[in-house]
């Protein structure tokens, strides 16, 4: 039976930790960790900045230090019971803030 685990994560940083643990030491596809916004504000702020910014215009120079990210996000990730606690494990280490289970 399946198990979902949810993480709960103050910054990108600590998320792309938690994925980088769960994919390279837990053997888990990342096609099975999904990560959204805690809230309904945009995870990336509200200024196009990076990639997203228009550029190759005379005088327009676009901000190349990419998206600032504001807000919790949180990772959700579907398992075997008997994963749960390395997933847990991995989402503590990464510095979640909140972990729960479904």
């Amino acid at each position: 039976m399946a198990t979902t685990v949810i993480g709960t994560f103050p910054s990108r940083r600590e998320v792309e930790l938690a994925v980088e643990h769960l994919v390279q030491e837990y053997g888990f596809e990342r096609t099975d960790i999904f990560i959204e916004p805690v809230s309904d504000a945009n995870s990336a702020g509200v200024a196009a900045t990076g990639a997203d910014a228009e550029s190759g215009h005379p005088g327009r120079t676009p901000d190349a230090r990419g998206a600032a990210y504001k807000g919790a996000l949180r990772i959700s990730i579907d398992m075997n019971k008997d994963e749960v606690d390395a997933v847990e494990r991995a989402f503590r280490e990464a510095g979640a803030t909140e972990i729960s289970r479904t």
